[in-house]
């Protein structure tokens, strides 16, 4: 939908008048004037004291980006946690972080596994001018885990990385992988981080710098899936280390 910005407006009543004078049947006089008692009223206003009033709004609003950006919502998802089968740890340890980090933070209620459940907690932490949502598990590659889609359906353009790819249908592998997800919802940044603790902890100092430098989402992205896709090949080349020292002991013998 097309915008008017404040500037466009503001001591405009001279243009104004000046182009409705060139309309054929309408008189302007010196006493003619806009008036309007909503925003369309700043056209009336003299250039000194509109560029004052477009000077204070310009401050308000930017005072209200620079607050919301500093509002987050760290939301945990999962049966097992809501159920208390698994002790949330990453929820308190984020709140921390961000806090540290100058963030006002709020914990979110836990979210069943569910996409419209997700989306709709997304859709309430932006009216209520979250600027940053932070959320955990529900990443992974089963048919439960629905937390990038509902990212995917507020905001399609963001970026979901892979971490690991399967064969989908394989054991309990319903989709094609584990991904984790970063985009951007109005004012709003959203990321999707795995439920493991020891994984969100490993993130947690890059997306401390994403937010620091305001990366764009598909780099954040990118960076989080980077750091752990490391984590996993690190853990499989000592995996196939350990197995082959093992078959050289098997195949070698006691001395």
């Amino acid at each position: 939908m097309p915008t008017v910005e404040a500037a466009q407006i503001v001591a405009r009543q001279k243009a104004v008048l000046d182009a409705l004078s060139q309309v054929q049947g309408v008189i302007i006089s010196n006493d003619t004037m806009v008036h309007s008692e909503g925003i369309l009223g700043l056209i009336s206003l003299d250039e000194e004291r509109g560029r004052e009033v477009l000077q204070r709004s310009l401050e308000i609003r930017d005072e209200m980006e620079r607050r919301i950006s500093r509002r987050a919502l760290v939301i945990a998802t999962g049966p097992e946690v809501a159920g208390g089968q698994i002790k949330d740890t990453n929820t308190p340890y984020l709140m921390r972080a961000l806090t540290e980090a100058g963030y006002e933070v709020t914990r979110g209620s836990v979210i069943e596994d569910r996409q419209s459940s997700i989306a709709h907690a997304f859709r309430i932490a932006v009216e209520e001018a979250y600027g940053l949502i932070v959320t955990t598990g529900g990443v992974g590659a089963e048919g439960k885990d629905q937390t990038v889609e509902a990212l995917l359906e507020m905001a399609p353009k963001a970026s979901t990385p892979y971490v690991l790819k399967f064969r989908k249908g394989q054991g309990r592998h319903w989709k094609a992988g584990v991904r984790l997800g970063v985009g951007r919802w109005g004012q709003t940044l959203i990321v999707c981080l795995p439920g493991p603790h020891d994984e969100v902890k490993l993130l947690w100092p890059v997306l401390q710098e994403g937010l620091r430098v305001n990366q764009a989402p598909s780099e954040l992205a990118g960076l989080l899936a980077d750091t752990l896709r490391r984590k996993f090949l690190s853990y499989t080349a000592n995996s196939t280390h350990h197995q082959d020292h093992r078959n050289s002991e098997s195949n070698h013998g006691p001395d």
